[in-house]
């Protein structure tokens, strides 16, 4: 079988691959507490999702001084990094990125995660050359700047019009408008999915059965 649609299929990590959203939320929240700042709520948290470090701080905790940015980003990670092993993929994720790969799409990875962070958790024995390539937010533009998906498309030699972004954030969705692409939302991730209707997704899954299933019928 080869790829009816798309040849690049890119995907957003957390929350829409791997079940992150909420740790991170209540990362953020008690890293602005160890910096004696007020609490985000749960919406500002969980809406940076997917950002670069600077813009998501700047949004999440906006009476940060910049100079603080650094130290609220080693709160953020050692609260993060305490309880990561209790994660994991969302079920059904291994067996959808495997029918992919048999049909010979692309896949790549295009996440606001640092790439330390990225390379960590994919050192999964199951993950291990699942995705052909990748780009996080440290390493070029964050979300929704459409460079790091550009820089896909160029490294495979894909058109934009081949190539698919896969998210469960508005960012991700702007990510792919900005980059000319099409887009796919999920709605068990860190947004809501009404947000999504005017960022036009082809389709927005409700599981990754669902999402695995629309794959296999229209990428």
């Amino acid at each position: 079988m080869r790829p009816q649609r798309f040849d690049l299929i890119a995907f957003d990590w957390d929350g829409t691959l791997f079940d992150s959203t909420a740790l991170i939320t209540r990362s953020i929240q008690a890293a602005a507490e160890d910096l004696g700042l007020p609490r985000p709520s749960k919406q500002q948290a969980s809406y940076v999702i997917g950002m670069g470090l600077q813009a998501a701080l700047a949004h999440a905790v906006p009476g940060l001084d910049p100079s603080r940015y650094p130290e609220m980003g080693q709160r953020f990670r050692a609260h993060y990094l305490a309880a990561q092993h209790e994660l994991s993929l969302f079920q059904g994720t291994l067996e959808m990125l495997s029918a992919l790969k048999a049909r010979h799409h692309w896949l790549a990875v295009a996440t606001g995660k640092s790439r330390r962070g990225l390379d960590e958790v994919l050192q999964a024995v199951e993950l291990r050359g699942m995705f052909d390539g990748s780009r996080t937010a440290d390493e070029t533009a964050g979300k929704p700047n459409p460079t790091m998906l550009l820089e896909l498309m160029r490294e495979f030699g894909v058109e934009p019009e081949r190539t698919l972004m896969i998210g469960d954030t508005t960012h991700d969705l702007q990510l792919a408008l900005n980059a000319g692409a099409a887009s796919v939302g999920v709605s068990y991730g860190a947004h809501d999915a009404d947000t999504f209707a005017d960022l036009s997704p082809l389709h927005v899954a409700h599981s990754v059965p669902d999402l695995h299933d629309w794959l296999l019928r229209h990428a």
